[in-house]
């Protein structure tokens, strides 16, 4: 269940009004949202980074990487099609991590999976027989950020990779009644992270609103709220 852009934003304006710490508009709450949804996001990897090289209890870093995985998991999609051209070429689909390229010959083979390999690599990969990519062991190198190019390149068809995409930005919609904005669900967009971050981005949003404002307290505040929460959750 994602979490409800209203319920955040209606926290942080009655947490700078408790604080006495001024308004956030709507314009730069949404801002502040997209930027707050990214960050904690993109923590999610450096993360899982970090916790898998984390030596000690197995099972209470299991525990924090499988918490992580399954907020990841909302923005996974499988067998997604890669549009291949002549010689071995393909466009990505839009992707904020490319996960496995797969490659199916045919219905009764089943799907070979395409090694990424560094562009460095590809000519002593191709100068020895015994590693020359073939149907069965394939290759792909990134030409750009979008494309890649597949050898062998009789590879033009039946390509599919697995991705993960970028949450799409939260909007805070309103109508302006009486030179008072009011919400209104039809022209917003929740954040589309796990149910878990709502408190995350409340204090994440304060960080920003406090740096806005020039108040330093109010920056202060979120952030050791924010630091505090860390902690917890890796304990």
């Amino acid at each position: 269940m994602a979490v409800s852009v209203d319920t955040v934003y209606q926290t942080v304006l009655s947490t700078l009004n408790k604080e006495q710490r001024g308004y956030v508009t709507p314009q730069e709450f949404n801002l502040f949202a997209e930027q707050a949804q990214l960050d904690i996001f993109e923590q999610y990897f450096y993360d899982i980074n970090q916790f898998g090289r984390l030596h000690g209890n197995s099972t209470e870093y299991s525990d924090m990487l499988n918490i992580l995985e399954e907020k990841i998991s909302i923005f996974e999609q499988f067998n997604q099609d890669v549009n291949m051209g002549n010689g071995g070429v393909g466009t990505l689909p839009t992707n904020y991590r490319l996960g496995d390229l797969m490659y199916k010959e045919n219905a009764d083979r089943p799907y070979v999976t395409i090694e990424h390999i560094n562009k460095g690599n590809l000519r002593k990969i191709q100068s020895s027989p015994l590693t020359t990519p073939n149907l069965i062991r394939p290759v792909y190198i990134k030409t750009s950020e979008t494309q890649i190019q597949v050898y062998p390149i009789t590879i033009t068809s039946s390509v599919t990779c697995n991705i993960i995409t970028k949450p799409t930005a939260p909007n805070w919609g309103y109508v302006m009644v009486y030179g008072e904005a009011l919400y209104n669900s039809a022209t917003s967009v929740n954040f589309q992270l796990h149910q878990s971050e709502e408190v995350a981005l409340v204090e994440k949003i304060l960080e920003f609103a406090g740096l806005s404002t020039k108040e330093v307290q109010t920056y202060q505040i979120a952030n050791q709220e924010e630091m505090q929460t860390i902690q917890q959750e890796k304990q």
